[in-house]
């Protein structure tokens, strides 16, 4: 069964979204098949890992922010680059890559994350 890219697109940011902003529960029952693995070495794999995990991090940090800058998909994969904005300041740059089936459920994730320099040698930004 081909893959519907664009809603592939959009289930990945809401399952995201969901997550990042305090229902990891319900992204993982509107989003994500059967199985889920995972390759954030932070994070165990499986459904109950990712639950543990964003629940940690919302309980930790409630007023952070994510901003979506783009979303690339290609067959049965979708790239999210994003820009976090955590308490104190903080703020990253992610791509996060997510795997779905031919259910158009969520069943892989890898991701990259990285501090927002101070300094760029070029002057260009992380998000445009």
């Amino acid at each position: 069964m081909p893959q519907n890219i664009e809603a592939n697109k959009k289930n990945a940011i809401d399952f995201y979204r969901t997550a990042f902003e305090g229902a990891p529960i319900k992204a993982i029952e509107r989003y994500v098949g059967r199985d889920y693995i995972q390759h954030n070495p932070l994070v165990g794999d499986g459904k109950q890992s990712f639950i543990d995990y964003f629940t940690e991090m919302v309980d930790q940090y409630p007023n952070k922010q994510i901003e979506f800058i783009r979303a690339v998909a290609e067959d049965d994969l979708v790239a999210l680059h994003t820009h976090q904005q955590w308490p104190e300041g903080a703020e990253y740059v992610t791509m996060d890559f997510f795997r779905f089936d031919e259910n158009g459920k969520i069943i892989e994730h890898w991701d990259a994350i990285q501090l927002v320099p101070e300094f760029s040698k070029n002057g260009n930004s992380m998000f445009l």
